[in-house]
């Protein structure tokens, strides 16, 4: 009965109109979110090292040395993304350096929990998984009714730039605990419109082969997702 439903459902047009083959695009997403939740435990093992074993946060935050080690572990890691990004459809490239990619992010996401209560990292990672959850139902279900959130693109690109330079800002000229406040509430809300955007994107436009560069795509919008959380949370809670 189970495997009937199952079918049944897999046969069924994913959004109105759909010229494609449903059990095609329906293995393509489950490769997509296998990949993500590979990542996403990843970052989870990583980070918790990286918290866990204090030397290791301590020397990148506390010493000269260790900064501009650190600036430079982020700096190669977006460099990464270049090569992954023109080899993400050729095996075995694409997962060497999908995980490369991973682990630099992993490695950031541990130095911004290091100095952070564990309770506020637990608020943080549930509210995440609750927003993450409760969007990406909501656009497979507007999807199912014909919604499109294409349009959604130039407006949430325009919101980074925004939020690039507010950054930029917030580095040179501290606005103080306010700003702060309020950047990592647009932040998480950039991001969720990301999240509804890209899964969207996952649904109708991606090709097959696309299922690294959706997985990035989606990683990215989660854990910065997460990161702003932590920060409002980290904020609210001085």
């Amino acid at each position: 009965m189970g495997q009937t439903k199952n079918r049944d459902l897999e046969n069924d047009q994913i959004y109105p109109m759909m010229m494609e083959s449903p059990q095609l695009r329906w293995g393509f997403i489950r490769k997509v979110y296998a990949i993500i939740s590979m990542q996403l435990l990843l970052t989870a093992a990583v980070a918790a090292a990286v918290v866990f074993i204090r030397p290791i946060p301590n020397f990148f935050v506390k010493t000269t040395p260790g900064i501009i080690a650190y600036i430079g572990i982020v700096i190669v890691t977006f460099i990464v993304l270049c090569p992954l990004y023109a080899y993400h459809k050729h095996h075995p490239w694409n997962f060497i350096l999908l995980t490369l990619f991973t682990i630099g992010i992993a490695f950031s996401v541990g130095i911004s929990c290091a100095f952070t209560k564990g309770e506020i990292i637990l608020e943080a990672a549930g509210l995440t998984s609750g927003v993450v959850l409760g969007l990406t139902l909501y656009t497979f279900w507007a999807v199912k009714r014909g919604q499109d959130f294409n349009f959604l693109g130039p407006f949430l690109f325009a919101s980074v730039l925004v939020l690039f330079m507010f950054g930029l800002i917030q580095i040179f000229f501290p606005l103080g605990k306010l700003s702060v406040m309020i950047y990592s509430g647009l932040s998480a809300l950039v991001f969720s419109g990301y999240i509804v955007y890209d899964t969207d994107n996952l649904i109708k436009r991606m090709s097959y082969d696309d299922y690294i560069w959706g997985a990035v795509s989606l990683y990215l919008d989660i854990i910065n997702l997460f990161l702003a959380l932590l920060n409002l949370l980290r904020v609210l809670d001085d």
